[in-house]
């Protein structure tokens, strides 16, 4: 439809890459008795959300929020008790591993303690080409571009992971997310467990990051001065649910629930490090 002069266009919004719908997920204690099943404890209930192409989504909480819950099943780690997860149009809940790969492709993650996620016993070109090989995709020249993109010399590929500090660890770890280019980068607490003095470098270089390579990001974190750096929108949960979502700025500035409130008087800064 043609547009008359002087009327404003407003910008489509870009199209739904990740979505989830009246999700729920109930977990169950340990059996107690012989003749009575084990506690009912619901983890997430009735939980919904849009992280639309090109989106830069935080998901913050204190522990115990649901918010490690909900990325499991945003990344078909787990599924849902109910409820239904798309990702790009295609449903991913129920869905065997062997029909994963697209997603698997698309979405890597960026888990918080890179000593952890990084065998100790390879070297890190083979950490960094671990996610090609296992899709029986090309390496090629693929581990020293990634390298140098995320501020490694070249150097690096021979070394193991103990020679390392924390936060150059962290980097390696994002060049392994990067590997086989996806479309999603799951951050989950990416910078909690690193010293405070290289918080706000991974922090810019995962923003960098997204940009260049035209990512949708969804970053986990429990401190909403983290999220509010690198992301655009934001969801608030507690007890499960998601309490409030919008615009990180306009929540930052004028919070409408009282958990976003004592979230942010209770959460550090990380004013002059960024």
């Amino acid at each position: 439809m043609p547009t008359h002069a002087g009327t404003p266009q407003t910008e489509e919004p870009a199209e739904a890459l990740i979505e989830a719908e009246h999700v729920s997920r109930v977990y169950h204690r340990p059996r107690t008795s012989l003749t009575k099943p084990g506690a009912a404890v619901r983890a997430l209930d009735d939980v919904s959300l849009t992280v639309r192409r090109g989106e830069r989504y935080g998901i913050v909480g204190e522990s115990g929020s649901g918010k490690s819950t909900l990325l499991r099943l945003l990344c078909a780690l787990d599924q849902p008790t109910s409820g239904s997860i798309r990702f790009d149009g295609q449903e991913i809940t129920g869905r065997p591993e062997r029909r994963l790969r697209f997603l698997r492709e698309n979405l890597q993650i960026v888990f918080q303690d890179p000593m952890s996620s990084l065998d100790p016993r390879m070297r890190v070109r083979d950490l960094v080409a671990e996610p090609l090989v296992g899709l029986g995709l090309p390496a090629g020249d693929r581990v020293a571009e990634l390298l140098d993109a995320v501020g490694l010399p070249a150097s690096a590929a021979d070394r193991y992971p103990h020679q390392f500090s924390g936060g150059q660890r962290q980097r390696i770890a994002i060049a392994r997310a990067l590997a086989p280019r996806p479309k999603v980068l799951v951050a989950d607490e990416p910078v909690s467990a690193l010293d405070v003095s290289v918080r706000g470098q991974i922090l810019n270089l995962l923003a960098d990051l997204v940009d260049e390579l035209g990512l949708t990001l969804v970053f986990v974190s429990h401190d909403l001065s983290v999220v509010r750096h690198v992301c655009e929108t934001v969801a608030v949960m507690s007890r499960g649910e998601i309490v409030e979502s919008g615009p990180v700025d306009e929540i930052w500035a004028a919070p409408a629930h009282p958990y976003t409130r004592t979230l942010l008087r209770a959460v550090p800064t990380l004013k002059g490090l960024l």
